[in-house]
């Protein structure tokens, strides 16, 4: 369902992210990502000149490789257009990911690698739905390669993902439909 019709209003910018998971040969993963920002007017730019309609204020790239367990094996980011010409100067900081592993904790180790002067605001946003797409990527190849049987000592964890949002409450519906053993009862009435 989209959302509902808007009222009267001028489109002005425009952010377009993509993020594509692969599965390499070597086994690693990779996670390339791309930033596009445009605005539907001609502006000037003091570093730059005009930037025309469409024409990208901002345009990064990164990839990151990671292994099985989510630990990032190598690090590439690429600034093609940004809005100061010393922007591309700060990607190579961003090798500093190297050895980190997605998981708890890797929104705040970046911030600590990477926040203020030491990255770049655009391309550390970009690293959340890299981070996302590296556990989908990862996880839906397994998914889709595992026996259908649960090995006995997955079976006695509590699934990471249970009350991991709203749909996977260990008190809803769809906890007890799919994961019965860690269903906890229906939510206290408001």
């Amino acid at each position: 369902m989209p959302l509902s019709p808007p009222g009267p209003r001028e489109h002005l910018h425009t952010r377009h992210i993509t993020c594509e998971g692969f599965h390499r040969a070597d086994g690693l993963w990779d996670i390339d990502a791309h930033l596009v920002d445009t605005k539907t007017y001609a502006f000037e730019n003091r570093d730059r000149g005009v930037i025309p309609p469409g024409g990208p204020l901002h345009e990064m790239w990164l990839r990151l490789t990671v292994d099985d367990a989510l630990v990032v094996r190598e690090v590439e980011a690429v600034t093609d257009a940004g809005p100061f010409t010393v922007c591309p100067d700060i990607t190579p900081a961003f090798k500093a990911l190297a050895g980190l592993r997605i998981g708890p904790g890797w929104r705040a180790k970046v911030k600590e690698l990477l926040g203020g002067v030491r990255g770049c605001t655009h391309l550390v946003e970009l690293l959340t739905p890299v981070a996302t797409v590296a556990f989908q990527t990862a996880w839906s190849k397994r998914r889709r390669d595992q026996a259908p049987r649960e090995t006995a000592p997955a079976a006695e964890r509590k699934p990471a993902h249970i009350d991991g949002c709203h749909a996977l409450a260990s008190t809803g519906p769809v906890v007890k439909r799919d994961f019965p053993k860690w269903y906890v009862g229906d939510p206290p009435r408001a």
